[in-house]
């Protein structure tokens, strides 16, 4: 009941946003402005945990950028692709939206070198041919104690990017791509 009253209520924000001519920009988010973005992730596949501020208002830090994309890395190759900062603010603002913003967030998939993305796609994962993981435009996640149906859910509220739902694998795909869901 609460998990549908938090869903509702955050819709609403979004469309009162979407209305308003100062409505969000890349370089604004659903937090204050002068507070630090921390994020705090959890790698499924390697093991590593990475707790950073990557950003403070308006600036990001380029070490910590470097420090994130390199995490994100192919975990099958070792290569990395500096990372779109505005997956990060989005997943900041969706850790916000959620109600958790010291969240540890789940990565199962970062970045993907077109040879990864290949082997998946062919190896029948259901991975896109063009996917936006080769961009270091998307992450597949899970939030810890939030129900997958509810991170979509949120997710699509914030209506800043793709939203791929993999119920029956547990986790949600966030791009900063086009609006879009799958």
């Amino acid at each position: 009941m609460l998990s549908s009253y938090r869903s509702s209520l955050l819709a609403c924000i979004v469309t009162l946003l979407s209305l308003c001519p100062s409505s969000l920009t890349m370089a604004d988010s659903i937090s204050s402005s002068t507070a630090p973005y921390r994020l705090r992730f959890f790698h499924t596949h390697t093991g590593e945990r990475l707790d950073i501020v990557y950003r403070l208002g308006n600036t990001y830090d380029p070490n910590a950028l470097m420090t994130m994309s390199h995490y994100l890395r192919d975990h099958r190759t070792g290569d990395t692709r500096d990372y779109d900062p505005r997956l990060f603010d989005l997943l900041h603002d969706l850790t916000i939206a959620l109600g958790r913003p010291t969240a540890e967030i789940d990565v199962v998939c970062g970045y993907r070198t077109p040879w990864s993305n290949e082997y998946l796609r062919t190896h029948g994962h259901g991975v896109a041919r063009h996917s936006l993981h080769m961009q270091a435009m998307a992450i597949d996640i899970r939030v810890p104690g939030v129900p997958t149906s509810e991170l979509r859910d949120t997710v699509l509220a914030l209506h800043r990017g793709g939203v791929g739902y993999y119920a029956s694998s547990g986790f949600v795909h966030v791009d900063v791509g086009r609006v879009r869901r799958w």
